[in-house]
């Protein structure tokens, strides 16, 4: 790829006509997968979160090209970390684009500068959601590429993750807890850096470097700066066959998921939270996994472990009386017959008599 445009220097004019770009095989390919993944339907208000690199100004431009075809309201958010000394430059270079563009953009400043990559997704993420509803959006857009689903994967494969995590940025899911009405929608999952880089550089669309994409310091920078160009040397194409892989996982991790819903009537009573260990003896491990994990993540303070699901999977066959060591919050589970219960110390005691 050439390479790309530098940045606007602050306070250069960026005036234009609101004009579709030319017509190009990306706009033909985001148009097509929106048609047949219905991910924004038409004449929706949408959220499109702009940082001012080259995968959501591509987003951006995508849109706004679309926009008369599928009659939507755009509005652009720019979140500001306050990381970098131009940050605030770097925000208002994103207001003068999309506002050139013909789209309305909010800039959020964070309060007190986010302290880790995952305070600064949950900052976020909450942001979008708040702003989202108060502009009456139903769907958020982020500029999520193919690439990223492939850094996501290997993030968190090294961190242990099962299929769930592996399965690494959905298409589309409720943006926030709070807000499961409004959808987060990533449209270019099946479009890599790459592309999106070229894309900006033939359209002549300007873009504002962010100078923390090369800090190693962070680990998703190391990824791709480092372990994946060393993969691309195994598969030139390591990037879209992990995207592929993870796009296989979404579709399996969906229909376990949807077992899991329709078993756990049948094998997991609340009253104190227990299992029922014939039910359980007659499903596929994959299975078994999931409801215990289901109980767990629901009864201790902290998301349940491998080891912690392991062990209770090896009660569904244990003699009668048979036990676990503590899991977090001091729980044990224990063997009452044909149930495996879940028991926490009574209040004011540290944990159990053995």
């Amino acid at each position: 790829m050439a390479p790309l445009h530098a940045p606007v220097a602050p306070g250069l004019s960026l005036a234009r006509n609101v004009i579709a770009m030319p017509w190009t095989p990306l706009h033909a390919q985001i148009h097509q997968i929106l048609r047949s993944r219905l991910l924004l339907p038409r004449g929706a208000p949408i959220l499109v979160a702009v940082s001012g690199g080259q995968d959501s100004l591509c987003l951006l431009r995508l849109l706004v090209d679309l926009r008369d075809k599928w009659g939507w309201r755009l509005v652009a958010i720019h979140c500001n970390h306050r990381w970098r000394q131009d940050s605030a430059e770097n925000a208002a270079f994103v207001v003068q684009l999309a506002t050139d563009w013909g789209v309305p953009c909010e800039v959020v400043t964070a309060p007190i500068p986010p302290a880790s990559e995952a305070a600064a997704r949950t900052w976020r993420y909450d942001t979008l959601a708040t702003v989202a509803q108060a502009q009456g959006c139903s769907h958020g857009v982020t500029g999520h590429t193919a690439s990223d689903r492939a850094e996501t994967l290997l993030y968190n494969l090294m961190r242990g993750s099962g299929a769930d995590g592996l399965q690494a940025l959905t298409w589309q899911r409720p943006l926030h807890p709070r807000h499961p009405d409004i959808s987060l929608v990533r449209p270019l999952l099946a479009v890599t850096r790459v592309q999106t880089g070229e894309f900006c550089q033939n359209q002549g669309i300007p873009l504002w470097l962010d100078t923390t994409n090369e800090d190693r310091t962070y680990t998703r920078n190391r990824i791709r700066l480092d372990l994946l160009p060393l993969l691309r040397t195994f598969n030139p194409q390591v990037e879209t066959t992990l995207a592929h892989t993870a796009e296989m996982l979404s579709a399996e991790v969906a229909y376990l998921e949807a077992e899991t819903d329709r078993l756990m009537a049948t094998c997991v009573a609340w009253d104190p939270p227990r299992w029922q260990r014939q039910a359980l003896q007659a499903l596929p491990l994959a299975l078994q996994r999931r409801i215990v994990r289901r109980l767990l993540h629901h009864q201790l303070p902290s998301p349940p472990l491998f080891d912690h699901v392991e062990k209770v999977i090896a009660l569904i066959q244990a003699p009668n009386h048979s036990q676990t060591d503590p899991f977090p919050g001091n729980a044990i589970a224990r063997v009452e017959a044909d149930w495996i219960i879940l028991d926490f110390p009574a209040p004011g005691k540290a944990g159990f008599e053995r």
